[in-house]
């Protein structure tokens, strides 16, 4: 009998330390995930010579989501440079690329597009079947199998800490990266395919007769740079890795986690002018603009226009609703030089921007019909 009770009383105890430890581990996944929401991890290096010039957390697992393609290309890359493929090289559409979610090109089963086609559109829409179909071709019909030589060649370049399950960035629990790594990826798709880096300052292209715009906003909005990717999921928040080159100093900059497209724009453009500071390179006078409509919807279309205050160049987000242009939409608007920071709110007709500096409050108003 005091056997039998020992025996209950040990299995009792260990029906308890499960139960604690599924708890426990409950905790921490639900604190391992909210350190990722708004939280930013972040880093800047020397592309030549990899030396780091600030960091913030640039080693916490994050998901790349479309950053993810800065592999895809690199073995894309590796394989054009080996010549295993070549530019001109037909890449067939599988109904498993076909059937990726947006962003994508609205590949069809039994279609086809070039390799260099494949590399305009990660590069500019940052396109997930045009990822899918590369991956296929490189990892012999299987993404899954490609999956598995990204993850080989990350740690072979030294990003110890990434771990790839697909080729295009979309949602996979498994499928995670660091700051670091990411600027490790990039500098080595620099500095070992440099005649194919030409790829990331794309602008625009043309397919099937549809004008394909870059989404990189740092292209146009931070002076030296010229390249590389933007991505977005739920999961990883607004992620940006950007190239700068000043004064014979090429930077890269990587950002994770941000909570809008305007806050990781603003962070890179931040980070990559104390990085030059740091190198030596004179400031380049400039004024970053980047707006923020919340709440977000595709039913919203953006037009640009230029509103001068201060002797600052500022750029307007004037957002109309698809249907009803009297809509009011809440725009807010950043931009670093001197830190100010402005809030616009379109009413109807009018866009009245408020700005707020340190020792000033003042506001005016920008009529504009509409259009």
């Amino acid at each position: 009998m005091t056997y039998q009770k020992t025996e209950f009383t040990t299995a009792t105890i260990r029906q308890i330390l499960l139960i604690i430890s599924v708890i426990f581990s409950l905790f921490v996944s639900h604190n391992a995930h909210a350190q990722y929401l708004r939280h930013i991890s972040k880093i800047v290096i020397d592309a030549k010579t990899g030396i780091v010039l600030s960091q913030t957390d640039p080693d916490l697992q994050r998901y790349p989501a479309s950053l993810t393609k800065l592999m895809t290309l690199y073995m894309t890359f590796k394989a054009l440079q080996s010549g295993m493929i070549t530019l001109q090289q037909k890449v067939p559409i599988s109904i498993h690329a076909s059937m990726m979610e947006p962003s994508k090109l609205g590949l069809r089963p039994g279609m086809y597009l070039t390799v260099e086609q494949a590399i305009l559109a990660l590069v500019t829409k940052s396109a997930n079947d045009a990822a899918c179909a590369l991956g296929e071709l490189l990892g012999h019909g299987s993404e899954f199998l490609f999956a598995t030589m990204m993850t080989r060649q990350a740690h072979v370049l030294g990003m110890t800490n990434t771990v790839f399950r697909n080729a295009s960035g979309l949602p996979n629990p498994e499928q995670v990266t660091t700051a670091r790594d990411l600027a490790i990826l990039s500098r080595r798709i620099i500095l070992d395919f440099p005649e194919y880096y030409h790829y990331f300052s794309t602008p625009d292209f043309y397919f099937h007769g549809r004008y394909i715009p870059n989404h990189n906003p740092m292209l146009k909005e931070y002076v030296g740079a010229d390249g590389m990717k933007t991505g977005y999921t739920q999961e990883a928040g607004h992620n940006l890795v950007t190239s700068a080159f000043r004064n014979h100093v090429r930077l890269i900059g990587v950002v994770l986690g941000a909570s809008s497209n305007a806050q990781r724009s603003i962070i890179m453009a931040d980070q990559l002018d104390k990085g030059f500071k740091i190198e030596g390179v004179d400031p380049i006078p400039h004024t970053l603009i980047f707006a923020h409509v919340m709440p977000y919807s595709r039913r919203y279309r953006t037009r640009h226009h230029r509103y001068s205050a201060r002797n600052h160049k500022i750029r307007l987000a004037r957002t109309f609703h698809k249907h009803n242009h009297h809509d009011n939409t809440f725009v807010s608007l950043s931009f670093i030089t001197h830190k100010h920071h402005m809030h616009f709110i379109k009413m109807k007709k009018h866009i009245t921007p408020i700005f707020y500096t340190r020792n000033t409050l003042f506001s005016t108003r920008y009529h504009s019909s509409r259009t």
